[in-house]
């Protein structure tokens, strides 16, 4: 008689669907993405845990046709806003306005929904936008829904919001903040591609060829895995790992680096520890496998700590940038944890 229990056994099916249909999604983006596995990865582990992301890269990238195309591998509804410094909040919620009944005759208000009622939204140059604009996508983003003229409209479900800022150019733009940065899980960096990428990019660019991208997940199915996401179990050792990479961040404190205190003037909070943990679930399931292990949480280190630790002056003018100083975070966490 099996001791298995049925939702253990959907988990397990689960899975292997998304190991079969974790390849069929890279080769179907691959026919309009050349390249951009990682980045396209970490996509998806922010939608399986039911997060958003920041995106930064230089023009040119194919940021957008990137989130597109994930969006039809997906089979979910996508929507792009062009943020800009006069975009109104109404702008990316929608707005009532004033219709006649055809029937009574009688005035009413009707709402008109924004473009964040999609279950992909791209937040392009989220900083060019003023804090008001910035504040009502955050907002939605965390409590996925709108309050419109006294009245909730929830989001649709799945949803998912990628926002990008423009490396270059920053006259004119208003950072986000520290506290509305660690809201995103991951910041996700999209760097140049390979030379045979580039010849590949410049080959299919320039042609009159024209691919269809299939639907490979559902957005029943990301539910689905964002509820299994939930469930993947964390050993004591790894939960230690994690937290001892954000303890290990936080100048000031006891148990701060010393390379921290030379070279941060900001660590990690707590949500960055809760999200080394969803994210590294994620990951595992990403790998096929039901359970985290520590290289899940070196995997996903990076992406969940470049926006939540800051250089100081010191760091800037010797030339350390926020990713050698994560890798010296994981490595230090991990002595410590081995020891």
């Amino acid at each position: 008689m099996s001791t298995t229990s049925p939702t253990a056994e959907n988990d397990v099916a689960m899975i292997q669907k998304l190991r079969a249909a974790h390849q069929k999604l890279r080769k179907e983006i691959g026919k309009v993405i050349i390249g951009q596995e990682k980045v396209v990865d970490e996509l998806l582990m922010a939608i399986f845990c039911r997060s958003h992301a920041l995106l930064m890269g230089v023009p040119g990238l194919a940021k957008t046709l990137m989130v597109s195309t994930l969006a039809q591998a997906l089979a979910l509804t996508f929507k792009r806003v062009q943020f800009t410094p006069d975009l109104m909040p109404s702008d990316i919620t929608g707005s009532e306005v004033i219709q006649d009944d055809p029937v009574t005759r009688e005035r009413m208000f009707k709402f008109l929904p924004g473009p964040i009622f999609a279950n992909i939204v791209l937040a392009d140059e989220i900083n060019r936008t003023p804090p008001k604009t910035q504040a009502a996508l955050l907002e939605a983003m965390q409590e996925r829904k709108c309050s419109i003229g006294g009245t909730d409209h929830p989001m649709k479900s799945p949803f998912f919001v990628l926002a990008t800022q423009n490396p270059i150019e920053q006259e004119g733009t208003y950072p986000l903040p520290e506290a509305q940065l660690d809201r995103f899980l991951f910041l996700i960096k999209v760097d140049y591609p390979t030379d045979a990428e580039e010849e590949q990019i410049m080959r299919i660019g320039t042609s009159d060829t024209k691919t269809t991208v299939s639907p490979v997940l559902t957005g029943e199915d990301i539910l689905g895995l964002q509820q299994i996401v939930r469930r993947v179990p964390v050993s004591d050792k790894v939960f230690q790992f994690a937290k001892r990479i954000t303890r290990l961040s936080r100048p000031g404190t006891p148990e701060a680096a010393d390379f921290v205190s030379k070279w941060l003037t900001w660590g990690a909070g707590p949500r960055a520890s809760m999200n080394l943990i969803l994210a590294a679930k994620a990951h595992a399931l990403l790998r096929g496998s039901n359970h985290v292990a520590g290289d899940d949480v070196v995997a996903v280190a990076t992406p969940i700590l470049r926006h939540r630790l800051i250089l100081n002056f010191a760091a800037q003018s010797e030339g350390v940038t926020i990713d050698q100083v994560i890798r010296e975070l994981v490595k230090t966490a991990a002595k410590a944890v081995a020891a």
